[in-house]
């Protein structure tokens, strides 16, 4: 195999992080039992912090960027693959420390490889990534822990971001009663055609003043921000309320009292989509290509070739992204 094209992140005598395309020596891949022919990858606000150094989130130079792939075997050590299946990997040490899918070939460990599910498509796969996974996951966990549409509706935080689009979308379809929570009012539209049945702008509510209790509003969440946001909606939850902690788009501190636990029975779910195994990792991808697909997948995604991916990483750190950003890598 010759060399190919890859998004290499280094780092330089200064510390600083540097992301730059380079032509790649196969035999320097990362270990691992499945050769993938990549075709397409995907932008989390995640990769957008390792690519510039933004957070501390590469945990060895170089690296091939990239914690998301999709594409086809080309190799394979491991009976449960094949030359030719169509397959995807997300997450886990992927484009962290194990070098990942902003390349035309990826080699990775067997057991982070998923074959392809039924009803979703190579692109669709990366349209989702690890936000749809996350999402999904989230609702997955909060259904178990008894919500469901008749409890009251759910409030979905960070509702523009990837996980936030998709995780109102699938919610509303779903039958869900969907409130989304966002700073951008200029998105409301967006927001709506997603399925929110209403919006609540971040700066109409006065985090900070937030008491120990609020009135009971939500019967789930999903909340990707993290800090006083979350405390807030810790506190306003109702009677055995469930909220799904995804991220920490304000912070990763959290400051808040017992009595929303001790009271009200409410209930924090840490959803870790970046180690989750089988066979929930499964049975979750399954589900997003039958009843938590998104209708409004591809209204809320946008495709760009492997050349622009250099250039699109500080809108994620701008907070001007909404939606979902797929990186074609290489043919279907």
């Amino acid at each position: 195999m010759n060399a190919f094209q890859a998004f290499l992140l280094e780092q330089g005598t200064d510390r600083q992080v540097q992301g730059r395309m380079v032509d790649f020596d196969p035999d320097q891949l990362d270990a691992g039992e499945v050769l993938i022919r990549v075709a397409y990858s995907s932008i989390n606000y995640k990769d957008a912090l390792a690519a510039t150094g933004k957070g501390k989130i590469i945990r060895r130079f170089p690296c091939i960027g990239g914690i998301d792939l999709s594409g086809v075997v080309s190799a394979s050590s491991d009976a449960r693959f094949q030359p030719g299946d169509a397959v995807l990997a997300t997450s886990f040490d992927i484009g962290v420390s194990h070098h990942g899918g902003y390349a035309q070939y990826a080699r990775i460990p067997a057991d982070w490889v998923i074959p392809l599910p039924a009803g979703l498509d190579l692109q669709e796969t990366m349209a989702l990534g690890t936000a749809g996974f996350t999402a999904a996951l989230a609702i997955t966990r909060m259904e178990q822990n008894g919500l469901s549409p008749d409890k009251g509706p759910v409030l979905v935080t960070g509702a523009t971001g990837g996980v936030g689009s998709l995780a109102t979308n699938m919610l509303a379809q779903c039958g869900y009663t969907v409130t989304a929570l966002t700073g951008k009012e200029e998105e409301t539209d967006y927001l709506k055609k997603l399925g929110a049945s209403e919006i609540l702008l971040r700066q109409s509510i006065e985090f900070d003043q937030a008491k120990f209790l609020e009135s009971a509003r939500w019967a789930g969440a999903v909340d990707n921000t993290g800090g006083q946001i979350l405390a807030w909606l810790l506190a306003s939850m109702q009677q055995a309320g469930t909220v799904a902690s995804v991220g920490n788009a304000a912070s990763f501190h959290l400051n808040t009292t017992v009595f929303p636990f001790i009271l009200r029975g409410v209930s924090l779910l840490g959803i870790d989509s970046g180690y989750m195994g089988n066979p929930l990792r499964t049975q979750v991808w399954q589900r997003l290509g039958s009843e938590l697909k998104p209708q409004s997948l591809g209204s809320m995604t946008k495709t760009i070739d492997f050349a622009q991916l250099p250039a699109a990483f500080s809108a994620f750190i701008e907070g001007k992204v909404k939606g979902r950003i797929v990186v074609q890598i290489g043919e279907d």
